[in-house]
């Protein structure tokens, strides 16, 4: 059997709140396959971002660190390594695409330098062969005029082609996995969708594993094969994305899916999650989301786990894998 591309293992990630260590991510683990794409799907502050960030190596002391759990890229232990160490890693097997492309460009420098910049460091390329290759993959990501527009700034280009070249620069190495925080965001639906096809047709081509961020279900459908649902740090569900639309098990997951506006529904009312998830230093004991949910009753104070409802499929609520029917 293929070894995963990516493994996480009882993954907990906290920050320090008035002198307490609280956790962000707790006890999260999750396989991600080559050639696959997983969904990470939750409400902003479910941690879904510091869960990418955790496994790239950028939350540390003295306000973030990663407490616990093993972070395995293909094959290899990153729980543990130097700073150096894991500059080796970034950009090169592992790479990721942050959710604001304007603020996560260099300003002063050329896109086409900063694309080179990761073929120079992991490559040994010189400038010249690191600029050539730059090219192609503006080219790659459909960047048009790609040798002009390699000598221009960040801000003399759309949100949209922004976005392509921080997937070029992602690309450049031909990581292995790649994290895309939501890759789309304050993007319009027609160059959400063209950078959505850029992204599965470089994975089918380069055989990348994709771990997906993002709050947009309709997203999800278009774009990935698993889905893991976060909220307040746990995941609550995780399936394959045809088992989680069409059945769908914890209470926060079909919260989400009511609050999607229908068209085939004249007149509907929107609906909403009442209230907001928990901050980190008030975390609500046994399950996370009871004080939101409809179907809370006696037992959801107590810790739950994420337990098997179908094959494949899993789900962290008593009421849905244990005495109590979900569809009653």
């Amino acid at each position: 059997m293929t070894a995963p591309a990516l493994e996480l293992t009882g993954l907990r990630t906290e920050f320090r709140i008035g002198g307490t260590w609280h956790p962000a991510v707790r006890d999260l683990s999750l396989t991600l396959m080559r050639d696959e794409t997983l969904a990470l799907v939750g409400e902003s502050g479910c941690g879904k971002s510091v869960t990418a960030l955790s496994v790239m190596g950028l939350v540390q002391p003295p306000y973030g660190r990663v407490a616990k759990g093993r972070i395995v890229l293909d094959g290899r232990e990153l729980s543990g390594l130097g700073e150096k160490e894991l500059e080796r890693v970034r950009g090169d097997r592992m790479a990721m695409i942050f959710q604001e492309p304007m603020t996560s460009l260099n300003p002063v420098m050329t896109v086409g330098d900063q694309v080179a910049e990761a073929l120079r460091i992991h490559r040994g390329l010189d400038r010249a062969a690191a600029m050539e290759k730059a090219r192609a993959l503006f080219e790659e990501v459909k960047i048009p005029s790609a040798a002009q527009r390699l000598r221009e700034y960040p801000h003399q280009f759309s949100g949209g082609m922004r976005q392509r070249v921080m997937i070029a620069i992602a690309l450049a190495c031909e990581p292995a996995v790649l994290l895309a925080d939501e890759p789309t965001t304050a993007l319009d639906v027609t160059i959400q969708a063209q950078v959505l096809g850029l992204l599965a047709d470089l994975r089918a081509k380069h055989g990348m594993a994709v771990l997906f961020i993002t709050h947009n279900l309709g997203v999800v459908a278009q774009i990935a094969d698993r889905v893991a649902v976060m909220y307040a740090g746990e995941i609550v569900e995780q399936g394959p994305v045809g088992a989680i639309f069409a059945d769908p098990r914890h209470p926060y997951t079909r919260a989400l899916f009511s609050a999607i506006p229908r068209l085939d529904a004249a007149g509907q009312a929107l609906s909403a999650i009442p209230g907001r998830v928990p901050p980190l230093d008030r975390m609500p004991q046994g399950c996370r989301f009871a004080p939101r949910c409809p179907l809370a009753r006696a037992g959801c104070e107590r810790e739950q786990v994420l337990a098997g409802v179908a094959p494949g499929h899993a789900a962290r609520c008593h009421v849905a894998t244990g005495e109590f029917a979900l569809h009653a």
